[in-house]
């Protein structure tokens, strides 16, 4: 496995080597005694998600807040998205940066996206399986998020615009500038 990080500090491209022969293929997603020497972070995942989505959803921006904050690493197992990670931290040298990378079943690539940071992502396949593991658990009343369409990050989310489909809950975020980090 190759990581390799990203121009925002602490952010990081994951890609595995794969295996394939007449059979299929096998990777290992994830080691740990890897990660944490080539990026000089230790993960502890304690919760995984999944979500199923259809071409030209955009999930916006969301992040978690205080002592609530999530690092994730993030894969597609089917499908292609383009997945985005913000800089929320406002001590940062890249604080309001984002970074865009295909992801997809076929590349294999995963991002790491460390504590501080917003995320969201894009489908430009028919549908998508994206898959994301947490290193701290889901808390509601630490929910924040940044519409989609802000015109200070300009994010390309590479869906022309009559095809994006967003939640009604998404469409009510505030902007970058007017958000609570």
């Amino acid at each position: 496995m190759t990581i390799k990080e990203t121009y925002l500090k602490g952010c990081f491209v994951l890609e595995p080597k794969v295996f394939e022969d007449d059979r299929g293929y096998f990777f290992e997603s994830f080691n740990e005694n890897l990660f944490t020497e080539l990026t000089g972070n230790k993960a502890h995942f304690v919760q995984d998600n999944q979500s199923h989505s259809t071409k030209g959803v955009i999930r916006a921006i969301h992040y978690q807040r205080g002592d609530s904050a999530q690092a994730k690493l993030v894969r597609v197992l089917k499908g292609a998205v383009l997945d985005v990670a913000v800089d929320l931290r406002t001590e940062s040298s890249t604080f309001g940066k984002h970074y865009a990378i295909e992801l997809s079943e076929e590349n294999n690539k995963q991002l790491f996206i460390p504590r501080g940071f917003g995320h969201g992502f894009s489908v430009l396949s028919e549908t998508a399986e994206f898959f994301y593991k947490c290193d701290n658990f889901y808390n509601a009343a630490s929910e924040g998020g940044i519409i989609y369409n802000d015109v200070h990050l300009n994010i390309d989310w590479l869906i022309n615009n009559e095809d994006i489909k967003v939640s009604s809950k998404d469409l009510i975020l505030p902007s970058f500038n007017d958000a609570k980090l």
